[in-house]
């Protein structure tokens, strides 16, 4: 009977007693290094001889025994369901992500799909972050956030078009996308607009919010008709068919990849762009200039103070302020020949 081969047993876990007695130097000094602690002066030279004697035993800082010497994580939990994943959102991440690694803080990314709100606070709180960013599509309730805090947490902030009593607030209306492109149509001299609705899941509380703005622009000005869309050439087709019974002059079609959908389905019916119909998304994305006609747009910029990631730091470092409410979305409006 064959056997199989015997694995080499695996050696015992590299600890920092081991990358000091290899640098030469003290297992203080190899926490400092390991850690980028600034607050002691230690030589070039010497780091670099605690980084390569790390990197040749394969030996990391354990997270948990520095968090529980610390009395708290370096962990900032970004809680995710169903995240839009339009330009905006990926620089705010990316640049939220790497501003905090420079501070060396971790951002871990959480799954909260299907949990209720308080089940979900619970999650995050036995992780025990430091800090926690709720986007406004997870729930979260008052008594979330107190859960929050007794775990530890020094900072529970909510991103979304709504602040949570309780929690600082990074506050992104969506109301102002539907308002500018809206704006914009009016001052074309579009009276009966239609609102594109995404079928999608996660995407209605940015749709109704949307749809708000738009409605606030119109203000008895205009005529506003809402329009149920699925992502798919059927539905949109469907739509088209139909589109001439519908008596719209112009559609605001919640993002620009709706609109390069619909647009496209409007074109194949024969609808005339901008002539019978104008359309306008938003997210100025490449590929929506790309088209044509050009599609007009409502560009969306994130706009601070200060850069997220030094905000949430500072957040963290004085946990007994008062919730801070921050403006982020600032919008405007880019014409192009689809309207």
């Amino acid at each position: 009977m064959s056997q199989l081969p015997q694995q080499p047993a695996e050696g015992p876990v590299p600890t920092s007693a081991d990358v000091a007695r290899l640098a030469g130097v003290s297992r203080a000094t190899v926490s400092y290094v390991l850690n980028n602690n600034t607050a002691v002066r230690i030589s070039d030279p010497t780091r670099r001889r605690v980084r390569e004697a790390a990197t040749e035993l394969g030996y990391v800082p354990h997270a948990a025994a520095r968090s529980l010497r610390a009395g708290h994580s370096r962990m900032v939990l970004l809680p995710t369901a169903n995240l839009p994943s339009a330009p905006l959102h990926r620089r705010f991440l990316h640049g939220l992500e790497s501003g905090l690694r420079h501070l060396d803080y971790t951002v871990v990314q959480y799954g909260s799909l299907g949990l209720d709100p308080d089940d979900a606070a619970r999650a995050w709180a036995e992780l025990r972050p430091v800090a926690v960013i709720v986007p406004g599509s997870v729930p979260l309730a008052p008594q979330g956030i107190a859960v929050l805090r007794r775990s530890g947490a020094k900072a529970v902030i909510t991103l979304g078009p709504q602040p949570v009593p309780g929690a600082h607030a990074l506050i992104t209306d969506q109301r102002a996308v539907g308002r500018s492109a809206v704006r914009h149509l009016l001052e074309r001299g579009r009276r009966r607009i239609g609102v594109v609705m995404p079928a999608e899941p996660g995407l209605a509380l940015f749709a109704g919010a949307r749809l708000a703005g738009a409605r606030q622009a119109a203000d008895g000005e205009a005529l506003i008709d809402e329009l149920p869309l699925r992502y798919t050439e059927e539905s949109a087709a469907a739509l088209a068919a139909r589109w001439r019974t519908l008596r719209l002059d112009a559609v605001f079609a919640y993002d620009d990849s709706y609109a390069m959908l619909l647009m496209r389905a409007l074109q194949d019916a024969g609808i005339e762009v901008p002539a019978e119909t104008a359309v306008i998304g938003a997210d100025d994305s490449l590929p929506a200039r790309l088209l044509r006609p050009r599609l007009s747009s409502v560009r969306m910029e994130l706009a601070t103070v200060e850069p997220l990631a030094d905000l949430v730091d500072r957040l963290v470092r004085h946990p007994g302020a008062e919730p801070e409410r921050h403006d982020l979305l600032r919008v405007r409006t880019v014409h192009r020949e689809s309207s």
